[in-house]
């Protein structure tokens, strides 16, 4: 697996300590926030290829973590994580630009197989968009 960056923001602890363990065994530079206050603190820091998101959290929710991050970050890529009350704000988010959702409690080879392919998307837009003309003035 190629290796990328990954943040993980959740409000329950013990999973983003577990899932950040579990992916850096697989080789990818994964960290973890707690609020979406904090995660924009360390995207600001720190760009990132791909947010995993909580749709749910004390504070500042995922859908208007999402605006900022789309926001101040278009190319980051992001796959909202919902539990099956909130699989409406799911939506709502790919409305405002996630890529996927995930279900809690998300399976660890469902979370890689969605980080890998919101990583080729990152890739291949950012591709897109340096072999684009710009600034092209008429000869």
């Amino acid at each position: 697996m190629e290796e990328f960056s990954v943040l993980l923001v959740d409000d329950e602890e013990d999973f983003l300590r577990t899932i950040i363990k579990r992916l850096a065994k697989r080789g990818l530079k994964a960290q973890g926030a707690s609020r979406g206050e904090q995660a924009l603190a360390m995207l600001a820091e720190e760009p990132r290829d791909v947010v995993v998101l909580d749709v749910k959290m004390p504070g500042m929710d995922g859908l208007e973590v999402l605006r900022r991050i789309k926001t101040s970050w278009p190319s980051t890529e992001v796959i909202m994580l919902t539990g099956h009350a909130s699989i409406d704000a799911a939506m709502e988010g790919m409305n405002r630009g996630a890529f996927d959702y995930l279900m809690k409690p998300a399976d660890l080879e469902d979370l890689l197989y969605k980080l890998e392919d919101a990583y080729r998307k990152k890739c291949v837009n950012e591709s897109r968009k340096a072999s684009s003309p710009t600034n092209s003035e008429p000869a």
